[in-house]
């Protein structure tokens, strides 16, 4: 069986979550971590990888066939990603679903430029969570589409908190309403915006004499993040955090409401689910396994950005297509 060369780049929670995803394959192998910070401070727990500064990057370019990024969105993916697939095959999880045209369109620039594949903003959402909007949506033609998540801990809505000037540290919780939940799995089709769907809780943790008040409005204000949603700021101090917010879990639904029947007489709902006790170490399962498929989608001579669309399922698993067609998973 062949053992992929995987990088990763980034060395946060969703990091630390890919290399245990790794430890868990059969089928790859870890290369090394590349980070921003003091390499030789960086204690890393598989045995033989290394730890290099991100400026050492393209002297193992020969020597990775999957670098997974695992940065923010807020500001680390939009530049990170695309310098990056420059020079090798790379996965992100950039999440901002407004703006991933606009990443898309960078980062296949640059991947076709060094003849590279790039799969982009794969996660649980977007990325699985996608996957079922559109076969539910394929499936239930006459119907409507909700997605609810939660309650839980947004990384990416956490570290656009943490990047607000004044801000030491931060968690923020996305959670569903629960109105607005029982409306949709009774079959009524609400119709919903987003500040009916979810709320938004963040505890954050300020710096010593920071202006509490436009740390606030500044969170609140976050266009993207938190602007469209009903938000509550809670200030804390670290002890607070750590003990009582010190977790990541998060998941949440996708639920698609449809009719059958010649005159729409049966009501049909379609429900994904998720809970998590980890979120970042769930999302690094979801890259690690898109990784195998970029390996798999490069191989066959394909180039340039990708999403979870474009990836054909078999290309995922660590088992041969015959194998998948004898047990049919």
């Amino acid at each position: 069986m062949i053992n992929l060369k995987i990088g990763i780049l980034g060395y946060g929670n969703l990091g630390k979550g890919v290399e245990c995803a790794i430890n868990n394959t059969s089928d790859m192998e870890l290369v090394g971590v590349f980070t921003r910070r003091d390499a030789k401070s960086l204690k890393i727990q598989t045995p033989g990888a290394k730890v290099y500064s991100m400026d050492d990057m393209l002297e193992m370019k020969d020597k990775i066939d999957v670098m997974i990024i695992c940065g923010g969105s807020a500001t680390d993916l939009p530049k990170m990603t695309p310098e990056t697939a420059r020079h090798f095959n790379i996965i992100d999880s950039f999440d901002s679903h407004a703006k991933i045209p606009e990443h898309f369109a960078n980062v296949d620039k640059a991947a076709k430029e060094g003849d590279n594949i790039a799969l982009i903003s794969v996660g649980w959402d977007p990325g699985m969570f996608s996957l079922n909007r559109l076969y539910a949506n394929a499936i239930l033609a006459n119907g409507s589409d909700y997605t609810f998540w939660g309650k839980g801990v947004s990384q990416g809505h956490s570290d656009a908190i943490r990047r607000v000037d004044g801000v030491k540290d931060a968690r923020q919780y996305t959670i569903p309403i629960d109105s607005a939940l029982k409306s949709v799995r009774s079959g009524e089709n609400p119709v919903l915006t987003v500040r009916e769907k979810h709320i938004r809780e963040c505890f954050v943790v300020a710096e010593e004499g920071a202006d509490l008040k436009r740390i606030e409005n500044e969170i609140k204000t976050m266009p993207g993040y938190f602007s469209d949603y009903d938000t509550k700021v809670n200030f804390i101090t670290q002890e607070q955090l750590i003990e009582d917010h010190g977790g990541i879990p998060h998941g949440g639904f996708v639920i698609r409401s449809g009719k059958t029947g010649w005159n729409d007489e049966n009501n049909q709902i379609i429900e994904y689910s998720l809970k998590l006790d980890s979120n970042p170490e769930f999302n690094a399962c979801i890259l690690v396994a898109y990784a195998r498929a970029a390996f798999r989608m490069r191989s066959r001579g394909i180039t340039g950005c990708k999403t979870v669309f474009d990836v054909a399922p078999v290309d995922l698993s660590a088992m041969t297509s015959e194998e998948l067609r004898a047990n049919m998973l």
